[in-house]
């Protein structure tokens, strides 16, 4: 089984220093690629040759970020000619629990939505689903 690449879109340097942290103590050994918002993550996910991240990558993405927001990446990425780029799979980790949000990230088919307040200062209930999930699951 390949290894998982992270690709972490998150701005808040707390919030991905704790999630960080916390995959670090679950042991979680999966390369984790941050980028601040989505020009960069797509940029990663586009890249080639040296540059190109292994795959599979799992994206987990903040909604609310400067430059190009959660939202505005998932447009990009899933209308992006290269089938392989439109296939990746995108867990949403977000502040945001408006209800608009939730439908518009799921109208982009991302394969789940959690909020920040859900796991408070304990990422490890969103690690161990994770980790479940890409032991399971067959990625693209």
């Amino acid at each position: 089984m390949k290894t998982v690449q992270l690709l972490l879109a998150e701005d808040d340097d707390l919030d991905a220093e704790a999630l960080e942290r916390a995959m670090a103590a679950a042991e979680v050994t999966n390369p984790i690629h941050r980028v601040a918002d989505g020009e960069e993550a797509l940029e990663r996910l586009r890249a080639t040759g040296s540059d190109a991240l292994p795959r599979p990558v799992l994206v987990l993405l903040d909604l609310n970020m400067p430059m190009m927001t959660g939202h505005e990446f998932l447009q990009e990425l899933r209308t992006d000619p290269d089938p392989d780029l439109r296939r990746t799979v995108v867990f949403v980790v977000t502040t945001s629990s408006d209800d608009r949000d939730v439908r518009a990230a799921y109208d982009q088919h991302v394969a789940g939505y959690i909020t920040k307040s859900s796991t408070g200062n304990d990422f490890f209930p969103l690690i161990s689903m994770l980790r479940s999930y890409w032991e399971v699951v067959a990625l693209p």
